[in-house]
């Protein structure tokens, strides 16, 4: 099984620290774990990035588990690279990263 390479955009890791950020604000010590197991999760795409389906045109989103938040991620099989661009809320609108997604072009 081949591994990919895992790469988290800037703005991904702005994403994490502000809803960290803001769980630590609602309760102590919420935030880490949320950010724990953003990274947890983060960490097991480079060998189970297939199993998340394409949610938009080559873009795959995974659900963090016990959070409503969604990694947006798109998969270059040629490189072996993922890119980890967005990670959201699930009330917020892809527009969001569609406009985030054509400025990195």
């Amino acid at each position: 099984m081949k591994l990919y390479q895992v790469l988290i955009d800037p703005n991904a890791l702005i994403d994490i620290q502000k809803a960290t950020d803001w769980y630590n604000e609602q309760l102590p010590g919420l935030g880490s774990r949320f950010q724990s197991q953003v990274v947890a999760q983060i960490n097991l795409l480079s060998k189970s990035h297939k199993l998340y389906i394409l949610r938009y045109k080559k873009v795959r989103c995974m659900l963090i588990r016990k959070f409503p938040y969604l990694v947006h991620f798109t998969v270059d099989a040629n490189r072996g690279v993922i890119e980890v661009f967005a990670v959201f809320h699930t009330s917020r609108s892809p527009k969001i990263w569609l406009k985030r997604k054509s400025s990195r072009k």
